[in-house]
C-alpha cells in the first residue's frame, strides 16, 4: 500500500525558499568586482600607475611630460583659488545648454522625418548636405553672426550634437518591425498609442546610441568653441597654460576632458540599463526558448 502524505502549503513554501537560498552559489570577490561599476576605472588607474612609475624611473622627461603627482599638485593649487570650480561650472553649463538645444531639435526632426514621408522628402536631403560641412569651417561665420559671446559657443555645440541624435532617431524609427506596427493597428491602437507603445520603445535603443555619440562630440566641440575669445571655462584655462608653457596644467586640462567624457558615457550606460531592461529580458526569454 502506498501511503499518501500531505504537507502544509506554508511549510512547503518555507522549505523551498530555504533550499533556494542554500543552493544559490556565493559570488567570489573577483566576480563581484567585475559586476560593479568599479571595473570601468581599472584601466585608467593602471595607466596612471605606469605613468608615475615611468616618471620616477626617468623614462619620461618631467619638462615635456610631467608626472601625475606634479599634475595633482597643479590641480590642488587651481582648486584652492576657486578658479577651477568656476571654469568647470561654466564649461559644463555651455556644453549642457548646447546638448539640450541641439539634441531636442535633432530628436524632433528625426521623429518627424522617420514618421512622415513628406517631411523626409522636404528636409532630409538638405540636412545631410549641412552634415558634411565641418564645424571648424563655420567658425568665422559664427563669429560674424553671433559675436564672440557664449551664444556662438552654444551654437557650435548644438550643431555638433544635432546630427548624431537626428540620424539615430531617424534610423530607429525606420527600423521598427512593420509587423509589430500592423499588429498594433489590428488590435485597434490609436496613432498615439501605437507611437507610445510600439514605435518609440522600438526606436529607443538607437536613440540612446545617438545620445552616447553626441556626448562625446559635445566635449570635442566645446574645446573648439572655447577658443573663440573665451575669458572663462576649461578651454580658457588650457589656453592660458599654453601661453605660459604650463605643461602640468595643460595635462590636467586633457585629463579633465577625458574624465568628463568618461562620466558622460557612464551616465548614458546607466540610462541604457534603466530604460532597456525590458529588451534584455525579452532577449533572455527568447534564448531560453531555443
Amino acid at each position: 500500500m502506498i501511503r499518501e502524505t500531505t504537507a502544509k502549503p506554508g511549510l512547503v513554501s518555507v522549505t523551498q525558499s530555504a533550499v533556494t537560498k542554500t543552493a544559490r552559489p556565493a559570488q567570489p570577490g573577483f566576480s563581484r568586482l567585475f559586476n560593479s561599476y568599479l571595473v570601468y576605472w581599472i584601466a585608467p588607474v593602471l595607466i596612471l600607475a605606469m605613468w608615475q612609475a615611468a616618471s620616477l624611473l626617468g623614462l619620461i622627461p618631467a619638462r615635456i611630460f610631467p608626472s601625475p603627482l606634479a599634475v595633482a599638485e597643479a590641480t590642488i593649487k587651481l582648486a584652492s583659488t576657486g578658479e577651477l570650480v568656476t571654469d568647470i561650472a561654466v564649461s559644463t553649463g555651455r556644453a549642457l545648454t548646447g546638448l539640450v538645444i541641439g539634441g531636442s531639435i535633432g530628436f524632433l526632426l528625426g521623429m518627424s522625418n522617420g514618421l512622415f514621408k513628406l517631411s523626409e522628402k522636404l528636409l532630409d536631403t538638405s540636412l545631410q548636405m549641412i552634415r558634411t560641412v565641418p564645424n571648424l569651417a563655420l567658425v568665422p561665420f559664427v563669429i560674424l553672426w553671433f559675436g564672440i559671446g557664449d551664444t556662438a559657443r552654444v551654437f557650435l555645440i548644438a550643431l555638433g550634437v544635432f546630427f548624431p541624435i537626428y540620424i539615430n532617431t531617424f534610423h530607429g524609427i525606420r527600423s521598427v518591425d512593420p509587423d509589430l506596427i500592423e499588429m498594433g493597428r489590428v488590435y485597434g491602437l490609436s496613432e498615439w498609442q501605437l507611437f507610445r507603445d510600439v514605435i518609440f520603445p522600438g526606436a529607443l535603443p538607437s536613440i540612446l546610441v545617438g545620445v552616447r555619440l553626441s556626448l562625446g562630440i559635445m566635449w570635442l566641440t566645446l574645446i573648439v568653441a572655447e577658443t573663440i575669445a573665451a575669458d572663462s571655462g576649461i578651454g580658457f584655462l588650457g589656453a592660458t597654460a599654453r601661453e605660459f608653457i604650463r605643461t602640468d596644467v595643460l595635462l590636467f586640462v586633457v585629463i579633465l576632458y577625458a574624465l568628463l567624457g568618461k562620466l558622460s558615457d557612464a551616465a548614458t550606460r546607466y540610462l541604457d540599463v534603466r530604460l532597456l531592461t525590458w529588451q534584455r529580458r525579452n532577449r533572455i526569454d527568447a534564448l531560453g526558448r531555443r
